[in-house]
């Protein structure tokens, strides 16, 4: 079985859509998992909404409110919550295509045993869901230890690999989940799936707090993937050029 998981909080604005997404799925057999940090405003009326009409269509619908420390801490209660093989993390104003799961379970049932992570493309939308960038890089351990290159939006990982490498480390804010996925180094197996089966809102947490996820990148490819000093400096000399060029671009043009 699949396990999708989201992370709430005061998601009221969006986290309908995403459920949504999840609702209007082409296949029933997965279960889906809200994992909510205490909202103060709607989204536990919204998440309450849905209990019925998850349960009508045989779907496994599970949600917990309650205070956590941040976004990974989140993720790694409903990663012990899970009882599916491979699970998800779908972000609160995220959102899968219809056909997203069923294309998902095709790969999962195909795969060995081995496979550690099935991935995808994923679109990056504006608040109006233009399209304003596509995430479409496929995984190798010269390129992932540099830079996380893939959607990580959606994707499925096998159980098993956090028995073998552990939960996310909850010290992280932003770069947790790459920090995650580059402990098993060169060792990593993974299935890409040459297609969209997500829709990413721009301007999340890392996009928010640039600074933070630079450095962050930074600790995990010199801490985790054993990255020198000096590469990793240059790399984050370049990422934040690269962010402020494309940033200044975009105001010029407008």
């Amino acid at each position: 079985m699949l396990s999708i998981i989201t992370v709430t909080f005061n998601s009221e604005k969006t986290v309908r859509k995403t459920i949504e997404s999840v609702l209007n799925q082409s296949i029933s057999h997965f279960e889906y998992i809200l994992i909510d940090g205490d909202s103060k405003d709607a989204t536990i009326e919204i998440i309450k909404s849905y209990e019925a009409v998850f349960k009508k269509r045989n779907i496994q619908y599970t949600w917990i409110s309650e205070k956590d420390s941040g976004i990974y801490n989140a993720f790694n209660k409903g990663v012990k919550l899970a009882k599916g093989n491979w699970v998800s993390f779908l972000g609160s104003d995220d959102c899968y295509t219809e056909d997203a799961l069923e294309a998902y379970l095709k790969v999962i049932l195909a795969a060995n045993d081995n496979v550690d992570l099935v991935y995808s493309n994923v679109d990056v939308i504006d608040n109006e869901e233009n399209i304003i960038n596509k995430i479409n890089g496929s995984w190798s351990w010269s390129k992932f230890k540099r830079y996380m290159n893939i959607a990580h939006v959606g994707a499925f990982h096998n159980k098993n690999y956090f028995s073998k490498y552990g939960f996310f480390n909850e010290s992280y804010r932003i770069a947790g989940d790459y920090e995650m996925l580059l402990r098993a180094k060169d060792n990593l197996k993974s299935i890409k799936i040459e297609k969209v089966t997500a829709k990413m809102a721009d301007g999340g947490v890392s996009n928010n707090h640039i600074s933070l996820a630079f450095k962050e990148t930074f600790k995990a490819k010199n801490k985790t993937a054993g990255i020198g000093v000096i590469l990793c400096f240059l790399d984050y000399n370049i990422a934040l050029f690269k962010y402020y060029f494309k940033k200044i671009r975009c105001e010029i043009i407008r």
